[in-house]
């Protein structure tokens, strides 16, 4: 059964563009495969209410997204593990 999610990607912006970028484009094709993508909300480079791994800006990307319920998990699983992301968040609609 498929539902509705919303998930929010920080990225770290220290490696510089082409690294966002790199992760966008991961993270996209990977919600791709495994669902329907909606809606991409690049909210771009905004400053942390707190420093995160001593970083005081992230990257915000806002995704919107169908797909079943185990993906979710899976893809927080992914994000936690990638270098380059900051802080992942996705919840049900």
């Amino acid at each position: 059964m498929t539902a509705k999610y919303e998930s929010t990607l920080i990225f770290s912006v220290k490696e510089g563009d082409e690294a966002v970028t790199a992760l966008k484009d991961k993270f996209n094709e990977l919600i791709s495969k495994n669902g329907t993508v909606e809606s991409v909300d690049d909210w771009g480079k905004r400053r942390l209410a707190y420093l995160i791994n001593d970083e005081a800006e992230g990257y915000y990307v806002f995704y919107t997204f169908t797909a079943d319920a185990e993906f979710p998990a899976e893809l927080e699983r992914i994000a936690k593990i990638t270098d380059g992301v900051l802080r992942v968040m996705t919840i049900k609609k």
